[in-house]
């Protein structure tokens, strides 16, 4: 399957090259607005594939995106150090309104990956935009949402417990931002209830540990954006994970953030991220899982700031 990168920055360039490595694809396409960068990207990942996957690896236009199945959406300006994603609302709505067509004209049939922040509105605006020029599903856009949260959450779980983070199973709510939600009620290690692992290894999981694991994932990207400009290898490979299971099929188990109705009461939809199936389609179904009395209170705060954000910038509802 074809996969197009639009926006050959960090992200986009870091997903490309964790596609190579993880052999995602049978043909990558880059694209960005400073040709010679694209070019410069592309020529770069092309020269690992020796080491990887044969992929083909190139620099083109909008028009080379022509029967991709996946296109990654990084473009978009960065984050700056002490600004929030939320900020970074109105300086790329244009940048979107502008290249989802484009994409959508030469490949209707693609799965739309979004990375660009703030993640979760810019995936509502990507499928208002969507639906409303070519009729795409909800269902096709997916943004990255809580998936590299959820990873930093495991990561640092595993560190604590002296567990491979492959057997942990806690997820990450929510937002992709301030108001994410630690999903600690519901987390496991193996088929073992995270306090009860926790105890049988002799590393209580107190208070003050539970603290610094949420400070860790919470201000992650902010300590990383002040060490060196921008978080990407982390969400470099989330994308090349997602991609692999749209590829392959796999109704795999992600937190990834897409519009979503229900949520609160007496309002549309509000993307964010919960449980999601995903398979050659896209999403294909959403599980809530059980949340206790605050984690719920602090997942519907969570939606109603991404909800409040969306309606700053007109993002039309999503039917």
């Amino acid at each position: 399957m074809k996969i197009g990168v639009i926006g050959c920055g960090q992200v986009g360039s870091a997903s490309a090259n964790a596609c190579v490595l993880r052999g995602v694809g049978t043909e990558i396409v880059l694209v960005d607005k400073n040709e010679a960068l694209a070019v410069a990207q592309a020529e770069d990942i092309l020269h690992a594939t020796p080491f990887a996957a044969p992929i083909p690896v190139r620099a083109g236009g909008f028009d080379d995106l022509e029967g991709a199945g996946i296109v990654v959406i990084a473009a978009g300006v960065a984050q700056k150090e002490g600004e929030s994603r939320l900020d970074l609302l109105k300086r790329n709505a244009d940048v979107f309104s502008q290249i989802i067509p484009r994409i959508l004209n030469v490949a209707p049939d693609a799965v739309l990956l979004i990375a660009s922040n703030p993640v979760d509105v810019m995936t509502q605006m990507v499928a208002s935009i969507a639906q409303k020029t070519h009729a795409i599903p909800a269902s096709r856009i997916i943004g990255s949402g809580t998936i590299l949260d959820t990873a930093r959450f495991r990561a640092l779980l595993g560190k604590h417990l002296g567990v491979s983070s492959h057997s942990i199973h806690a997820y990450v709510l929510g937002e992709h931002g301030d108001s994410e939600v630690l999903h600690w009620s519901g987390a496991l290690v193996g088929t073992i209830p995270l306090t009860d692992f926790a105890a049988q290894v002799g590393a209580a999981v107190t208070q003050q540990i539970r603290m610094k694991i949420d400070d860790g994932v919470r201000q992650a990207a902010s300590r990383i954006i002040k060490g060196k400009g921008a978080t990407w290898y982390g969400i470099g490979a989330g994308i090349a994970r997602v991609a692999k299971a749209v590829i392959g099929d796999e109704n795999a188990l992600f937190t990834c953030s897409t519009p979503t109705a229900n949520i609160l009461e007496g309002t549309g939809v509000v993307s964010l991220s919960l449980p999601r199936i995903i398979n050659r389609n896209g999403i294909v179904q959403t599980l809530v899982p059980p949340l206790d009395s605050m984690e719920r209170e602090q997942f519907l705060k969570s939606a109603e700031i991404l909800f409040e954000a969306a309606q700053q910038i007109g993002v039309d509802n999503i039917e």
